[in-house]
């Protein structure tokens, strides 16, 4: 199905050196935002979207042309089942909105992950939400629900050896389900956890990497921590494996 998606974004005018043209945020601290205020998870969990499209288009605006956000791992099927169908419900009650959203501000969006396991009606939401908004030309909004890193390579893989022809680079992102997607040029992650969790392995490659110690809730309603991560990232320097070029041994 995602083969339908398979169209190369157009990199906007900003210079990426200074604004990301992708970011990805791993939205971790939920439960914790809720207990340390000795609230219910699931309120944690609501927190988390209560300012999600206004972090959207505040991105957006400002040059970014691809967000991706890590909601749901693979690895998340191992949490209680009370949880695993909150977290579905809500899935489909903000995907319901984000449909709107995109549709009135011409963004596109992608659900990447595998659909197998998502209750019946959010997966038919997944593939509505992607045809319905495929033209968009705003800007692209991708969900990773389901997702896992390495079953993507593997599927990937797999992919490739039933095509039965040899793969360069290029060619292997074609069968990858975020191939038509950017590559990542900064991931953040929130609530002081240091690692990528199986998050966007191929994409990841050259991206810059950022932990803040605020939890999700904090970050995604907080218009100074936006500001905070694109400025963070206007100081890395991106080199790429090249290094400095000139008088490189020192000879006059």
């Amino acid at each position: 199905m995602f083969k339908l998606f398979k169209k190369q974004e157009k990199k906007q005018t900003v210079a990426p050196s200074v604004v990301p043209q992708h970011i990805a945020f791993i939205c971790d601290g939920n439960r914790r935002w809720a207990e340390n205020r000795g609230l219910p998870p699931l309120m944690g969990h609501q927190a988390g979207i209560s300012n999600f499209e206004n972090l959207v288009d505040w991105f957006i605006a400002r040059g970014v042309s691809t967000i991706t956000f890590f909601c749901f791992s693979t690895e998340n099927w191992n949490r209680s089942q009370d949880e695993i169908d909150f977290l579905m419900d809500l899935f489909y009650t903000e995907l319901t909105k984000n449909m709107n959203h995109a549709l009135e501000k011409n963004l596109r969006c992608r659900v990447i992950g595998s659909r197998d396991r998502l209750p019946e009606k959010l997966a038919a939401l997944c593939d509505e939400l992607e045809e319905k908004t495929a033209e968009n030309t705003g800007g692209t909004v991708a969900f990773a629900v389901n997702y896992g890193g390495q079953q993507e390579i593997i599927d990937a893989v797999n992919a490739a050896i039933s095509a039965g022809e040899p793969v360069t680079r290029e060619t292997f992102e074609t069968y990858l389900d975020t191939g038509d997607l950017l590559p990542i040029d900064l991931m953040v992650r929130t609530s002081n956890e240091n690692r990528i969790s199986n998050f966007l392995l191929w994409k990841l490659a050259y991206a810059e990497l950022l932990f803040v110690p605020e939890h999700w809730p904090d970050l995604v309603k907080d218009e100074k921590l936006w500001q905070y991560v694109l400025d963070e990232f206007a100081k890395r320097n991106r080199r790429f494996g090249g290094g400095k070029k000139k008088n490189y041994t020192g000879k006059k």
